[in-house]
């Protein structure tokens, strides 16, 4: 979930990333008037057959950005969720498994603008992270300039350096990356103080727990180790803890 000001970037970040994965990629700009079926899908009736066809709605992809999800309302917002739970979509009865990997990624702008519908607790919980950008400095906002000028282009060129394949067989390599136990205790002890303190309403899930687990293994990956530290942990309790509690 990136949550931040229009105008930084949310939409060509995810963009870019299914580019670059060499993943499939749509985009489903979320508004007032956005119905369930038009995130899933729905039968339609093929009148030179006369019977009802499916209709895959856009969610049937590798990565589908969630654009401004919080502009939608409640019960659209709702229909992410078996999808990003599951892995799976039900039409008429009939369940339907999506593309494999999966993985949603949204935009929102802070829940203060007009127009919004936050988000409820129990999908705020489905995302793994919560990451906001930030406005760039000033040496930055100048080197989007130079890159804007020195392209003579808005569109920038990318290029996949992986496939769906290979990030399968990366994440089945994930699951080799030891945990010490005491390194469980430690990431289980953290989301039970978000449970026990006084200055929290509602803590954090188990999800968090397993978020925990999951990055901490993919940042010991991609720091060239087989095993993890207390630091690949620490290191994302904020993009993890901060949707989870209130």
């Amino acid at each position: 979930l990136l949550e931040d000001f229009p105008g930084l970037g949310k939409t060509l970040i995810a963009r870019s990333f299914s580019t670059v994965l060499g993943l499939d990629f749509k985009r489903i700009q979320f508004t007032p008037d956005l119905l369930p079926g038009d995130i899933t899908g729905g039968y339609v009736l093929d009148r030179s057959n006369n019977r009802f066809q499916l209709r895959q709605g856009p969610v049937f992809t590798n990565i589908v950005l969630a654009d401004e999800i919080n502009r939608a309302s409640p019960k659209t917002q709702s229909a992410l969720l078996e999808a990003m739970q599951e892995g799976q979509v039900t039409l008429e009865g009939k369940s339907m498994s999506l593309p494999d990997p999966f993985l949603v990624m949204a935009t929102q702008n802070p829940i203060e603008y007009e127009g919004t519908f936050p988000l409820p607790e129990a999908q705020l919980d489905r995302f793994m992270l919560k990451l906001s950008m930030g406005y760039p400095s000033l040496a930055e906002e100048r080197e989007i300039l130079n890159r804007r000028h020195a392209r003579k282009q808005e569109d920038v060129e990318l290029k996949a350096v992986t496939s769906a394949a290979k990030i399968l067989k990366l994440r089945n390599a994930i699951e080799a990356i030891h945990v010490d136990t005491d390194l469980e205790e430690y990431i289980v002890r953290i989301v039970h103080e978000t449970r026990t303190d006084r200055r929290v309403a509602v803590g954090a899930s188990p999800r968090a727990s397993l978020a925990f687990l999951k990055m901490a293994r993919a940042n010991a990956a991609m720091n060239g180790r087989d095993f993890i530290l207390p630091d690949d942990i620490k290191r994302y309790a904020v993009p993890i803890l901060s949707h989870r509690i209130i």
